[in-house]
């Protein structure tokens, strides 16, 4: 049974449903209007994780940002921020360093610690440890004013307006089981050091990951053999290139959402080699060199298993078997393994589920996608004053920023600026008996 608006319960405008870098960088993005503003927007955030973090897992300590340090949590919207990578540099007493750097690109450990001293910034107004479990609608009268959110430690949140940033969840070939010896990289950096004196590794995939994966064994256990497996000829180049990352411009965005499906279709496929299964190259000519010198030592470590697919993955219960076949030829190598590794990518985390009953008043297209209007709010029945906006999940309407953090901090804004404006055109129907 549904609530009532008349219930004694604090409400806010926005209640945010996790707290990565797209939620952070709200969150930054409403301290900075809220310290000006006649009438600030009330916000909390909830997490699931204990503290926050982003991608532990592959935060690789050789690793570097494949985004420009520019494209940070609020520089696109606000350059003149207190909450910019370069002003964590200047805290952290690094920018003459940086600088010296001359590169773009910072390290992928150090732009999770900007990360995490942004956070810690704004804490006041998140949660951690508590994860959402339900969120259930308010009525007044045939109206839904408000949408309860209920976590698992029993707290609820009213709020006007939800942000659903529920990140995204590995992507795993359809039925592979995960176990001890059959994991998704993301559990790259805690697996590794569980594993004693390995003979063999096999990683499947083809891309960044995938050879940082690979690149990484090859370096933390010299006796051990690095089985890469991809249906590819060999690694392909991330396309970084000045104009085709126009694709990542805060315009393209505009008219990626107004062009018809034909035209968004063939803009992805133009233009997936951005982002989806490419590797930097640098990292690409590496391993090559890797390869190369093996063979002249005669001593071949790192191997190259392309146009080449898994067939079957079995856990033997004291190793795991991986049958690989060829795409050209159908010839099958048998690979006894310490550990079989997918790199497989990810997906956005649905989050219909959370929304139970009220995910029936979301408006889909004719492929079952969530219809998502340009301010990033889902398409729903008039009978939901709020808005439901997502960060994440968007890319079939919004294109591939959707989940990336080149246009985060201006898709942050556009987010705001709906949530302002609209209660501003809803405040007669707001101003309703919460007492």
């Amino acid at each position: 049974m549904s609530a009532e608006a008349g219930e004694q319960v604090p409400i806010y405008d926005l209640v945010g449903v996790g707290f990565g870098p797209s939620n952070l960088a709200l969150a930054i993005a409403l301290a900075e209007h809220n310290a000006n503003a006649a009438e600030p927007v009330t916000a909390h955030f909830l997490e699931r994780q204990p503290r926050f973090g982003w991608h532990r897992g592959m935060l690789i300590d050789t690793a570097t940002m494949q985004v420009s340090f520019l494209k940070d949590l609020v520089t696109m919207r606000n350059p003149t921020s207190e909450f910019t990578f370069v002003n964590y540099l200047h805290s952290a007493g690094r920018l003459v360093d940086f600088i010296n750097h001359k590169n773009l690109f910072p390290l992928r450990v150090e732009f999770h610690d900007y990360f995490e001293w942004a956070a810690a910034k704004v804490d006041d107004v998140v949660s951690y440890g508590v994860e959402v479990v339900d969120v259930q609608p308010v009525h007044d009268g045939e109206e839904i004013a408000f949408l309860d959110v209920r976590t698992s430690d029993g707290t609820m949140l009213r709020a006007r307006n939800l942000v659903m940033s529920t990140g995204l969840r590995p992507q795993l070939p359809e039925g592979v089981t995960t176990g001890p010896r059959v994991w998704h990289n993301n559990e790259l950096l805690r697996r590794v050091p569980t594993m004693k004196d390995p003979k063999r590794f096999v990683i499947i995939g083809a891309g960044q990951s995938a050879a940082e994966v690979a690149a990484l064994l090859h370096d933390e256990f010299p006796h051990a053999e690095v089985c890469a497996v991809f249906a590819r000829y060999g690694y392909s180049p991330a396309d970084d290139s000045s104009f085709a990352n126009r694709i990542f411009d805060p315009e393209a965005v505009d008219q990626f959402y107004r062009a018809d499906e034909p035209v968004k279709d063939r803009l992805m496929r133009y233009h997936g080699s951005t982002n989806y299964s490419a590797v930097d190259v640098d990292l690409i000519d590496e391993l090559y060199r890797r390869v190369y010198r093996e063979k002249v030592l005669g001593t071949q470590r790192l191997r190259l298993f392309n146009v080449s697919r898994p067939v079957q993955v079995v856990d033997t219960g004291s190793t795991v078997t991986a049958a690989v076949e060829s795409l050209t030829t159908g010839d099958r190598t048998i690979l006894d393994a310490d550990a079989v590794i997918y790199a497989t990518g990810y997906l956005p985390a649905d989050p219909t589920p959370l929304l139970g009953d009220l995910s029936k008043q979301c408006a889909r297209d004719e492929e079952g996608r969530l219809k998502v209007e340009r301010d990033y709010r889902i398409t729903t029945e008039s009978v939901i004053r709020g808005g439901i906006y997502l960060q994440g999940g968007t890319e079939h309407t919004h294109g591939i920023t959707s989940s990336l953090l080149s246009n985060t901090a201006v898709r942050v804004g556009e987010i705001l600026a709906s949530i302002v404006d609209r209660r501003a055109s809803l405040t007669p129907r707001y101003a309703i008996s919460v007492s």
